[in-house]
């Protein structure tokens, strides 16, 4: 099992200058990949474009980019311009965000999730592969081919939690990407549903990136309260919710992967063991240094 590392968003005018002092940290600390999610702060592409064109050997990814706001040929010469950028290190996340956002935030129709994901595919990923897309859909259409001069494909990876989505990640997609999913999910539902599929389709075994709220620490209340309050809204979240109630917790804060050196350890084990191939740490207690230093001792392993 790979592992990564969850970029986080740095505020002020220098943002991109911190973000790329990141990714360099990162890179040094010897995680195979450093991920950032695109919420309303900076654009994740653009960013990853800037802070990581000057490091090189860690592959850079979106986890992930909400796919209703931008056209799927958009969004393909954009993510293959970041991998030019980054020479070839880029790997795009997308997903379907949640209606609170897409409906209420964005005024898009949120209405068949299922059947625009379908639908998106079918534009964006030739494009991704470097081919012309040729599509008309009920929902969004695309007959169009980019210019972006790219040695090779760029990777892609669907936000995808449930049986439905799964599939279409397994037959359109190179894997997918969780959050606020745990391994007795994993093993029971993620894992044997992608990868069936993905034999189904005659694809190769996909990727299952895993991320998860990490602290290594002795006082773990204090931290199981830190995550609670830190990531609160994903408890009401349905995909979540759902994916936390088929784990039976109560909600992030026992998600989040608290202890010490040993039960970190046995936890991201664990993981591995129910099939995750990529694990990224998100690292959230402010202050904290004990958890980038165990991180860096699985890395060297």
């Amino acid at each position: 099992m790979r592992v990564g590392v969850l970029l986080n968003e740095r505020g002020g005018v220098e943002a991109l200058g911190k973000l790329a002092d990141d990714v360099r940290r990162a890179a040094d600390d010897g995680f195979s990949s450093a991920w950032m999610s695109q919420i309303f702060g900076v654009d994740a592409l653009t960013a990853l474009a800037v802070a990581g064109s000057g490091v090189s050997g860690i592959e850079l990814g979106t986890a992930v980019v909400p796919t209703y706001p931008r056209h799927p040929a958009v969004l393909a010469q954009q993510a293959r311009t970041t991998a030019l950028a980054l020479r070839g290190r880029f790997t795009l996340g997308v997903g379907l965000s949640h209606k609170i956002v897409i409906e209420d935030m964005y005024g898009y129709d949120f209405g068949r999730p299922l059947r625009h994901m379908d639908e998106y595919l079918s534009v964006l990923a030739p494009l991704l592969e470097g081919e012309n897309a040729s599509f008309t859909g009920e929902t969004l259409s695309g007959n169009i081919g980019l210019s972006v001069p790219n040695e090779g494909r760029v990777p892609l990876l669907l936000a995808a939690l449930g049986p439905k989505m799964l599939k279409l990640a397994a037959e359109r997609a190179d894997g997918t990407v969780l959050w606020m999913t745990g391994p007795v999910t994993v093993r029971e539902h993620i894992v044997p549903t992608i990868t069936a599929a993905a034999e189904a389709a005659g694809r190769d075994a996909p990727r299952v990136v895993c991320v998860l709220p990490v602290c290594v620490t002795g006082d773990v209340e204090r931290a199981r309260e830190q995550a609670g309050e830190t990531f609160e809204v994903y408890g009401v979240l349905p995909s979540y919710r759902a994916m936390m109630d088929r784990e039976g917790v109560e909600g992030p804060k026992d998600m989040a992967v608290v202890g010490d050196e040993d039960a970190v350890a046995a936890r991201l084990a664990e993981l591995s063991e129910a099939g995750v191939t990529d694990f990224v740490a998100a690292e959230y207690m402010p202050g904290d240094r004990r958890t980038r230093a165990f991180l860096k001792t699985v890395t060297a392993r």
